[in-house]
Order: C-alpha cells, then structure tokens, then sequence
C-alpha cells in the first residue's frame, strides 16, 4: 500500500475515534466548547448527552449525578521498624575452662561433675614431695640466715665484726626469705584452684592421669545470668543502645519469657551479613537456664510513622508512583513514593495525614482540580446461609 493510502486510512480512524469519544465521553461536550469547537455538528449531540441525567449509583455502581462520582477511602498511620525478632544462643555470665600450671601425676580429684564450687576452692592435687622437701629445706636455710644475722649484730656492737659483714648477713636472710616464698609458690600450684564461683562441668580426668599446663582439669559456668548473643539487621544499629530492656523465650519453653537488658553492641556492622551483633543479659536466679539454649528475642522501638492507604489507590504515571486525592470537593494529584507494601495497605512516603481521603474506584474519571463527587457504598445484606460462610472462612 502506497504511503498516501496508508496516510488516509489513518486519518480516517482518527476521525472516527475522535467522533466516539465525542460522543460517549463523559463531558466531551463540554471539552470541545472550551476548546472553540462548538461548532462541530457532533457538539451539541454530545453535549446533550452529557446533560442527560443518570441514575444514582446503586450496588457497587460508582457514578451518578453532573459531576464525576468515585468511592474514596480515608488515610490511615501505620508504624513500621517498631519492633525487632531474632533468633539468639545464650553462654553463661562467665566460662572459665580450668588448667594446671605444672605438670605431673594427678593424686586427688576433688570435686565432682556437676557439682558448684567456690572461688578458691580446691579442684584437683598433683603430685608434691618435691616441692614439699624444696619448702622445707628453704625454711632450714632461712632460720640459720636469720641466726647469723642475729649473732653478727650483736658482735657488731662490740666492734667484733665490720659493717660489711653485717650487710652480708642482712643480704643472706633476705634471699632466704624469697627462696621460701619460691617453694611455697611452687607447692601451692601442685592444687588446682576455682578461679571463679559456678558449677563444673564433666571432668575429663580422673586420679593417677598424668597431666601438663595445656591438660583441661575442668569447666566451670557461672550462670547466674545467662548472655544471649543475637544479630540484628543494620537499620536498627542506630536504634539499639546498651540498656534497653528485651524479652527472650526459650524456643524449647516457648511459654517461659524472660525479661532482660541489653549488655553490649559490637562496634562494627558486620560487612557479609549486613547485621549487628547484640549481647543481651537474662536473670537465672532460679537456674533454669543452661549456656547453649536457643532464645526467641524480641524489641519494641518507637518506629517510623507513614501513611497508609488501600493499594487500589496507588496509580502509576510517566513521572511514577501517584494518588488522588479529593480535598475542598476537588481532585489533586499527589506524588508519593512507596515504602512498604502490605496485603491490604500501602505505607507511602507522601504528603497526607490520617484523615485525608484519597480516590479508590472510578479513577479514570478524575482530572486535576476538576470537582469530584464521593459516592457511599450501600451496606451489603447476606442471607443467614452467607453470614455462616463467611464467618467459618474468617475463623479458619
């Protein structure tokens, strides 16, 4: 087909759409007299057209009068980043895993698994003769040290000996007494003691095993107060700080929740996980709770506010996301940025309040700062046989 053909047959469909929709258009009339076209034959059709009454909307119908009727809907507030679950593992308030400074033959094993011991109590014996004999023999040297000190005084004030010997004397007493500090030292590392207060875990030794300074004796957990390590997603790492309370329940107790405070924050976000990490602190008085456990933890914060409308409100245009909204009875379009979608709500970044009222249905018939008339929607009737449907759908 020729380019002249195919020119014509454009213009012809063109014609014959601006000729339907002048006459099934809505305020095409009206349209075409603003624009000086009031001349054109298909005018004053469409405008008597457009004059004819309608019937009021019934049912879910949404037109009705001169000017457009559309169902709007109020904007709501909801809050979002109010609150925080996550999944954490508890350790106890302190761990302490118990080792000898020496080596040697355990004689004695004093404690039991299981059992709760105090700091500075006696958890295990090593072998001692050594450094029981190396006690004594430091104590024989320091008596006979001081002996002599005593002696080369007392002829020292007769002149009997020079100061220089009296000064050697002093010195020999002295290294005596650290050579019996020594001895005692070594003699008291032959006892492993509880370096904290808590309950020993189950021993991996027993009397006659022989031993060295890398040989575990024993764990001890002081749990009366349990940790839980949890990690947070980084848009709350601003909103968390040291002291702020949160509940924990036990995953395998779902129905026993614990209330406690947060203890300590890392100081980074972690750059793989994109989270932070978060010590919170639980009372055990009772003793109820063991190092290991899994804990639900769950925060309130004061969140951020948006407002929220239906999601058939939300329109889309060459310039993005819009809503109309119907303020002093006439339509205004508002920009809006989406924040969060919901199943029945869109939360937007916008300037509305609670209270607005934005178009929902009939929105093609919406123009800027044209009058807008809001149509009520008719209570639906249900048969007793709908109502017992629908309330066995809303209970399942």
């Amino acid at each position: 087909m020729s380019i002249w053909k195919q020119t014509a047959v454009t213009l012809v469909l063109i014609a014959l759409a601006a000729v339907l929709w002048a006459y099934f258009y809505p305020g095409a009339g009206q349209v075409l007299a603003r624009l000086k076209l009031d001349w054109l034959p298909v005018v004053s059709t469409a405008q008597s057209t457009s004059e004819e009454p309608v019937a009021a909307p019934t049912g879910n119908s949404g037109f009705g009068g001169s000017d457009p009727a559309v169902y709007a809907a109020p904007v709501a507030t909801a809050t979002i980043n109010d609150r925080l679950s996550a999944i954490g593992t508890g350790r106890a308030f302190q761990t302490v895993s118990v080792k000898p400074y020496d080596t040697g033959r355990l004689t004695e094993v004093v404690v039991a698994s299981g059992g709760r011991v105090d700091a500075g109590d006696v958890i295990a014996k090593l072998d001692s003769e050594n450094e029981e004999i190396a006690v004594d023999k430091a104590q024989i040297v320091l008596e006979d040290a001081e002996r002599t000190l005593q002696r080369l005084s007392s002829l020292r004030a007769s002149n009997a000996v020079t100061e220089v010997q009296v000064t050697q004397a002093l010195l020999a007493r002295n290294n005596a007494r650290l050579e019996l500090r020594q001895a005692e030292l070594d003699l008291s590392r032959r006892s492993v003691l509880a370096p904290i207060s808590g309950i020993v875990g189950i021993l991996p030794i027993t009397a006659g095993n022989y031993v060295t300074s890398d040989t575990e004796i024993a764990t001890i957990d002081d749990r009366s107060s349990i940790l839980v390590d949890f990690w947070i997603p980084e848009r709350f790492a601003g909103a968390i700080s040291v002291g702020d309370e949160v509940t924990a329940t036990s995953v395998a107790r779902p129905g026993e929740a614990y209330n406690g405070i947060v203890s300590a924050l890392d100081n980074r976000v972690d750059e793989t996980s994109r989270t932070l990490h978060v010590e919170a602190r639980l009372p055990n008085d009772d003793d109820r709770l063991r190092a290991g456990m899994s804990f639900q933890v769950r925060m309130r914060f004061p969140g951020d506010s948006y407002p929220s409308v239906d999601p058939l409100a939300v329109q889309w245009g060459t310039d993005g996301a819009f809503v109309w909204a119907v303020r002093d009875g006439r339509a205004e379009r508002i920009a809006v940025r989406i924040v969060q979608r919901n199943a029945a709500t869109v939360l937007l970044d916008a300037p509305l309040v609670a209270g607005d009222v934005v178009v929902t249905e009939g929105i093609h018939i919406v123009r800027e700062g044209e009058p807008v008339k809001v149509a009520e929607r008719s209570p639906v009737s249900l048969s007793p046989d709908e109502l017992g449907k629908a309330a066995t759908t809303s209970g399942s």
